[in-house]
């Protein structure tokens, strides 16, 4: 992936993933162009994101689990900054 987001939202997310979940790769990527003009568009940009992220947290978890993890850890920014977030989470020895 060669869409490395770099906005405000984009960079709370890295900020807040790499606290809570100390990942070992970690790519954000802005798809709120996609959607311009769609529901949940805000005319901020930055909106859609589709997170890549491995990290030691996930082994052992299911996919939902991870998926919880990484919204927990983004906390309010689930509660509408954030409008779409496509989740693509491993343990390290899955990659």
């Amino acid at each position: 992936m060669t869409n490395a987001a770099t906005g405000p939202v984009a960079t709370q997310i890295a900020v807040r993933l790499a606290r809570a979940l100390e990942p070992s790769l970690l790519e954000i990527i802005n798809d709120s162009a996609s959607h311009a003009g769609h529901m949940g568009d805000d005319g901020s940009g930055e909106s859609h994101f589709t997170v890549v992220i491995e990290s030691a947290a996930f082994v052992g978890q299911s996919r939902v689990a991870r998926q919880r993890l990484v919204n927990q850890a983004l906390g309010d920014l689930m509660d509408g900054t954030v409008h779409a977030l496509v989740i693509k989470a491993k343990a390290p020895e899955e990659a």
